[in-house]
């Protein structure tokens, strides 16, 4: 039977020390079982607690997800541009496809929805471990601003190079909410419980029984999200481990066929990373499949192997160090990977 390796149980050690309020929620899928743990700064706590998440970015492949499934159900076309759904744009102008938006290659910078200063406070913020953006959810977009912020971002045909753009994101869910009928919002939901059958999973922090702390140990709360703030198709989902692993197993075995479109690489991403449709693909084996997330002080990463068949998922209600949540998800998933070699 699969052990966490001491390698990984240090990294959670070093990642949950001088934490005090920390739960460090790591699980693991393989041979189909799925295996949860729980941390804090004292070690391992009772496992059969469920806590809920923000897991931030990894919202994106759920709203790439859903647009795959519309795209094998020819309800649209991943070559669209986002002009055919967004009402009001001037004619006779060039704007990035589903395609190029769902890659990173559409041109949009990493700042937006933010001007220029909100993004370096945002970016000062994450870096000092304050607590202001930390409490209150910088991200925040209506119709009027994302249709501002499309015309004055005038763009080239051409693929960029790969630049992560939650507004790119976020324009892919308003699109799906036209396509749908109903908006992003309440689509997203619907496809998350009644197609997925994630009953854990959701968008906004309602129904959140952990708070965020900063790495000062403060309590900043929750996100505040809802129907109005158009950037929510980025990360506004909160979920369980167990939820997340069963997505992972959904993916995996491509219980849900269209899900194969997102898998596929259809950029070359970073110098580390392929993009397929949402997700990050391991250059040097396409069959993994990464993202990662964070809110003001909740962390989380999700890592998947199609062709070993295994998982990893890090959850913190913490503002980690950098790449912390991701170190051990990694160090989990590739000590999963070699037990599959023996």
């Amino acid at each position: 039977m699969f052990e966490i390796s001491d390698e990984t149980l240090r990294l959670i050690k070093k990642t949950c020390k001088g934490k005090k309020d920390i739960k460090l929620t790591v699980g693991y899928l393989a041979d189909n079982n799925t295996v949860i743990k729980i941390y804090n700064e004292d070690g391992e706590l009772d496992s059969s607690k469920k806590f809920h998440y923000e897991i931030g970015s990894i919202t994106k492949t759920f709203t790439v997800s859903l647009l795959s499934k519309y795209v094998f159900e020819n309800k649209l076309s991943i070559n669209d541009s986002i002009q055919k759904y967004i009402e009001e744009l001037k004619e006779d102008e060039y704007y990035p496809t589903l395609l190029r938006l769902a890659t990173h290659s559409s041109g949009y910078s990493e700042r937006l929805p933010l001007n220029k200063r909100e993004y370096f406070n945002l970016i000062l913020g994450m870096v000092s471990g304050g607590d202001d953006f930390n409490r209150n959810n910088p991200l925040n977009m209506d119709f009027n601003k994302m249709k501002m912020l499309i015309e004055k971002n005038k763009l080239k045909e051409m693929d960029y190079s790969c630049e992560y753009s939650n507004f790119g994101m976020s324009l892919i869910g308003y699109g799906l909410g036209i396509v749908s009928g109903r908006g992003y919002w309440d689509t997203m939901n619907d496809f998350l419980h009644n197609e997925l059958g994630l009953n854990d999973t959701y968008l906004g922090t309602s129904n959140n029984n952990l708070r965020g702390y900063s790495r000062k140990n403060n309590d900043c709360g929750n996100w505040k999200w809802n129907k109005e703030n158009l950037i929510s198709p980025a990360g506004a989902i909160s979920s369980t481990a167990a939820d997340l692993l069963k997505y992972a197993k959904i993916n995996i075995y491509e219980d849900k066929p269209y899900l194969s479109l997102c898998h596929k690489k259809h950029g070359n991403g970073t110098k580390k990373y392929d993009m397929g449709l949402g997700w990050y693909l391991l250059k040097k084996n396409n069959n993994v499949m990464l993202h990662g997330g964070g809110t003001g002080c909740f962390s989380s990463f999700l890592g998947i192997d199609k062709e070993k068949k295994v998982a990893s998922v890090v959850l913190a209600n913490y503002q980690l160090g950098r790449n912390d949540d991701e170190n051990i998800g990694i160090s989990l998933l590739e000590s999963l990977q070699k037990s599959k070699n023996i």
